[in-house]
């Protein structure tokens, strides 16, 4: 039996992997992206697999620490780098890297309140 899909408007930060919420096996497809956003070890958990609104709760705990070292890793570049005998295209080149990825995460960041959001919507309404 195919479940309608819900009225809820998909957020521009829904993640391409995971099914629109309320379609057939929708859980199923966010509980495997969240799982690729935290340490395997996590990921087998029984709770976090049983429960995927605790996976969601611990993947966004998860990407805001990335968040916070990839911001860290930033900050300190320019004044770390040269001391390890970094040539400076490299420590260029490293800066860009990192702003990159502060950005990339912070999108990863609105994407797993999004599925959080929805995981939630969809398990009160049980």
């Amino acid at each position: 039996m195919i479940m309608p899909l819900t009225s809820t408007r998909i957020s521009p930060d829904w993640p391409c992997q995971v099914k629109t919420p309320g379609s057939y096996d929708w859980e199923r497809s966010a509980a495997k992206w969240l799982r690729e956003l935290v340490p395997a070890r996590y990921a087998g958990y029984p709770a976090l697999i049983r429960h995927p609104v605790l996976l969601a709760r611990h993947a966004q705990i998860q990407v805001q620490h990335e968040i916070r070292v990839a911001r860290t890793a930033l900050q300190t570049a320019r004044a770390d780098l040269p001391r390890l005998g970094m040539p400076e295209s490299v420590i260029e080149h490293t800066i860009k890297l990192y702003a990159a990825e502060v950005l990339q995460l912070q999108h990863i960041a609105r994407s797993v309140r999004a599925v959080t959001e929805a995981l939630v919507e969809h398990n009160a309404g049980r």
